[in-house]
């Protein structure tokens, strides 16, 4: 497998990093088969490979949220689990990746969030998200005018304090909701409009979702 990996050296070479996260930990239930969803082949490579390459030159260094670390050890990527096992869901990886980034780079960062099942991402996703207009802490993505949360932008300051304690009131599974509280900005992606193009934040959840993905690869040579 051909992986990217940068190291904590690397990082610390900007004044504020921009590193990533890849959420891999859903189990892909829908998908059916005994293969883990990320692994899956499309075009030759896992699943999860594409949104790899295609942060590969947008982060300075990449992880990978997961709690089966194992799955992934031929990505030559650290792997970050939830610190709380009964809270499973985007938030959780999100505050992992946050813990594992502020003790590798010891300095401030950008994390740029993004789901593992998307193999589409805009190349220039990172460079979009933190151009995104208005005030709010947290830049997201959209496309077709529907709001991507697990596709955002989150500077290490709004990943402090997320709502993760079991005793907090406003305990939440949801980044939108979180989003919400830290103030969000929008970074708009046209849908396609030709071709066999597909929506750049196309996930993959069933297998017609995993055939549309491979004829859309075969069209693209």
């Amino acid at each position: 497998m051909v992986a990217h990996k940068r190291t904590t050296s690397d990082a610390r070479m900007s004044a504020r990093a921009t590193v990533a996260v890849i959420l891999a930990g859903g189990r892909g239930s829908r998908m059916g088969g005994t293969v883990p969803k990320m692994l899956l082949d499309l075009g030759g490579r896992p699943l999860l490979a594409h949104a790899i390459e295609r942060l590969r030159l947008q982060a300075e260094a990449i992880a990978i949220s997961t709690n089966e670390p194992a799955l992934y050890r031929d990505f030559d990527l650290p792997c970050v689990e939830d610190a709380d096992a009964g809270f499973p869901g985007p938030l959780a990886g999100l505050d992992a990746a946050g813990r594992h980034f502020t003790a590798a780079l010891g300095h401030r960062f950008d994390l740029v969030c993004v789901a593992g099942d998307t193999p589409f991402l805009p190349h220039d996703l990172v460079a979009r998200l933190a151009c995104a207009p208005g005030k709010g802490r947290v830049a997201v993505a959209s496309s077709g005018g529907r709001l991507h949360p697990t596709i955002a932008l989150w500077p290490c300051e709004s990943l402090d304090d997320l709502p993760l304690d079991p005793l907090l009131p406003n305990r939440s599974r949801s980044l939108a909701a979180v989003m919400d509280r830290e103030g969000r900005r929008v970074a708009p992606f046209e849908l396609p409009t030709e071709g066999s193009l597909v929506d750049p934040f196309f996930n993959i959840n069933t297998p017609e979702d995993l055939a549309t993905a491979r004829t859309v690869v075969k069209s693209a040579g």
